[in-house]
């Protein structure tokens, strides 16, 4: 199941919006030698700096062929072998992965999905305790230039209410990503 509203803009449109390493940086993701879950890799690009910070896996999922394949193509010609692509509707039938086995999941833009709740469920399986999760989404200001219709897309604290209903912690809220983007960070107690 297609995440509602979630048309994708061309790459260099949507990688001009980033700094990857930088955000990734702010989400409170540093080198480390555990597993990532990229739920919605889209076009890899948290997928592959977070390959370039990790000695783990990361396990990029999306829906789209496409995302998957350019995901796929971009780790092999940068020589990272730790990136895994896989086509998979997470939404509807979750990861595939095993309980506890992720030390860091990425839920960026996907979270104005029908039901949030259930992608933060299925990122709270896969994270093994003291696990973190990475939440990104657009800000609620009409003038961004892309995301979700405004009436979809959650807030900051809707994100929160939305992580502690689960049984996340979270650590930091509302971590400002501009121009047009906020973070925040949430951990499985350990």
């Amino acid at each position: 199941m297609k995440i509602r509203d979630s048309g994708m803009p061309d790459q260099d449109i949507w990688e001009g919006f980033f700094d990857p390493r930088w955000v990734l940086g702010r989400l409170r993701f540093c080198s480390m030698t555990g597993a990532v879950a990229d739920f919605g890799c889209g076009y890899g690009s948290f997928t592959i700096a977070a390959a370039q910070l990790t000695t783990g896996t990361v396990h990029a999922f999306d829906i789209e062929p496409h995302m998957v394949r350019t995901t796929a193509a971009r780790a092999v010609s940068l020589g990272l072998a730790n990136v895994r692509a896989v086509e998979r509707d997470f939404v509807s039938s979750g990861t595939g992965l095993p309980d506890g086995c992720i030390s860091y999941a990425m839920l960026f833009n996907v979270l104005h999905a029908e039901d949030a709740t259930a992608l933060l469920r299925e990122a709270f399986r896969v994270l093994g305790p003291g696990g973190v999760l990475g939440i990104i989404h657009w800000i609620h200001d009409a003038r961004t230039p892309r995301g979700p219709a405004l009436e979809i897309r959650p807030r900051p604290e809707q994100c929160h209410a939305w992580a502690r209903e689960v049984g996340f912690t979270v650590e930091q809220s509302a971590v400002a990503l501009p121009p047009y983007h906020y973070g925040v960070v949430a951990r499985r107690a350990a």
